[in-house]
């Protein structure tokens, strides 16, 4: 008699989990985790980093050429774009729009 209350209540559990993990099992991989992928991961960070470095090599040098241009050139940056005439003629303005009688 003291098993079957026990059981009452383990069975439907262990069917619904079982269910439940059929189930999952359609979405989700149940089975272990894969440990030897580690490799991988380590050769997509050496490669990251490697493309980190090339990146701060590039940025490093095209700041060198710009170093080098501002030093080099004749004309001062600030001065390359032609100033606005100030005594530019304002824009017409736009017609009045006309009345009509209803």
């Amino acid at each position: 008699m003291l098993y079957k209350g026990f059981f009452k209540r383990f069975i439907p559990f262990f069917l619904t989990f079982a269910a439940g993990l059929f189930i999952a099992s359609f979405f989700v991989s149940i089975s272990m985790p894969n440990f030897r992928s580690v490799n991988g991961r380590a050769n997509r960070y050496r490669e990251m980093q490697r493309e980190l470095d090339e990146t701060r090599r590039e940025n490093c040098d095209l700041k060198r050429e710009l170093r080098e241009a501002k030093q080099n050139s004749e004309i001062e940056f600030r001065y390359a774009v032609p100033p606005v005439p100030l005594g530019a003629p304002m824009p017409p303005t736009p017609p009045r729009a006309s009345r009509t009688s209803k």
